[in-house]
């Protein structure tokens, strides 16, 4: 009788009940107090088959299978990740410094595209630049994705921080000791793994020189295609068009918004011109200058056209993102955090430049910026002007 109640408090999430509708002691054993699990979702529910047999599942499969479906198939980190590969190599450049950091702010990107996270409510937070801003978790709801879930984890239990505070700690550019532990690690390798998952990748292993490295090569060649029709189409087409997909579904909200940003973030990982190989010298040029001017339209909020902005590529973007916050104006909390990842001072601070120049190191950064406001607090005294006699 023990064992076949023991059997029972396994399958079930609640305890064993006896014929005269007592519990028995026995389901109260690991309890160490009473609980109240009226308001708690079940961790196991149960449902008939047709042949009559019950088949025990877990809600919170059913949440996130309902999530997924209304998502695309890929994350922004994971197109701009596979934009990245070498398609046949399966790695990413070894020369590539600057994909780690903005694989970070998508996931902000993308927790704020998906409801998660958005701007602290406060009136006073104009008086700051977009990226000192604080941001805060409005839904902790599971997205699905480990890397979403895990960063929604922290910012839910730890303080409210700016956008690139968080960009900087999961990025483990920090020399506080106490917060070394916001470093999301292997990242790439993880995102590797979820497109292996998805039927995009497979893995396979390479030997370089004395040591074997697993690598990633392109297995479904459609998803890049379609990623790369879309970059292609927003940097050189005059009138964008973006047909649904299962990568961009036509019952997505802002369809246009999410492409500029992840072409943005394309741009700042240095990966964009993965996109534009088959493009002459001259179109790549002026792509790049496109996305120049995307990056100072939509890195300001409200969102603006740049006055004497060009006119001849993307002339319907403006219009179109338009419409999307008219019809999501309850959402602009979260529309004011996203843009902030994708600034044109943050892009140029960790994007190779087409000239060659390097990006800067986040930690001179830090310190320039550290000069900088100190500078603002305590301007140097004026310079005396010297009479000659």
């Amino acid at each position: 009788m023990a064992s076949q109640g023991g059997l029972t408090r396994r399958r079930g999430a609640g305890g064993v009940t006896s014929p005269n509708g007592d519990e028995e002691s026995s389901s109260r054993v690991a309890s160490p107090g009473p609980k109240n699990y009226s308001d708690r979702t079940p961790e196991t529910a149960y449902e008939n088959s047709e042949n009559g047999h019950r088949i025990a599942y877990d809600p919170r499969d059913i949440s996130e299978t309902a999530e997924r479906s209304k998502q695309p198939k890929l994350t922004l980190m994971e197109e701009i990740l596979l934009l990245g590969l070498k398609d046949k190599q399966g790695y990413l450049s070894f020369w590539n410094d600057n994909i780690s950091y903005a694989l970070r702010g998508c996931i902000v990107i993308e927790l704020a595209f998906r409801g998660r996270v958005s701007m602290q409510n406060d009136s006073a937070r104009r008086r700051f630049p977009l990226a000192d801003r604080i941001i805060e978790v409005i839904d902790d709801t599971l997205t699905g994705e480990v890397l979403l879930d895990e960063a929604l984890k922290m910012m839910k239990s730890s303080e409210k921080m700016s956008v690139s505070s968080w960009i900087d700690l999961m990025s483990g550019e920090t020399w506080n000791l106490m917060k070394i532990g916001y470093q999301l690690k292997q990242v790439r390798e993880r995102l590797a793994k979820g497109l292996v998952d998805k039927g995009i990748l497979r893995t396979e292993k390479r030997n370089f020189l004395l040591f074997d490295m697993a690598t990633h090569p392109v297995v479904d060649s459609g998803a890049k295609d379609e990623i790369r029709k879309r970059v292609r189409s927003v940097c050189s087409s005059r009138t964008v068009v973006l047909p649904p997909s299962q990568f961009l579904p036509a019952e997505l909200d802002f369809r246009m918004l999410r492409t500029i940003s992840m072409v943005c973030a394309a741009y700042a990982a240095n990966v964009l011109e993965n996109a534009l190989v088959t493009m002459g010298h001259e179109a790549r040029e002026r792509a790049f200058a496109q996305v120049d001017e995307l990056l100072a339209e939509y890195s300001q909020w409200p969102f603006a056209k740049r006055a004497g902005g060009s006119q001849g590529i993307g002339a319907n973007i403006g219009q179109v993102i338009g419409d999307e916050v008219e019809k999501n104006k309850d959402k602009e909390l979260q529309l004011e955090g996203q843009i902030d990842e994708a600034g044109p001072n943050e892009t140029k601070r960790i994007t190779r430049r087409l000239d060659g120049r390097k990006c800067q190191d986040p930690r001179e950064r830090w310190d320039m910026e550290r000069e900088t406001w100190q500078q603002i607090k305590s301007p140097p005294p004026p310079k005396q002007q010297q009479v000659q006699i």
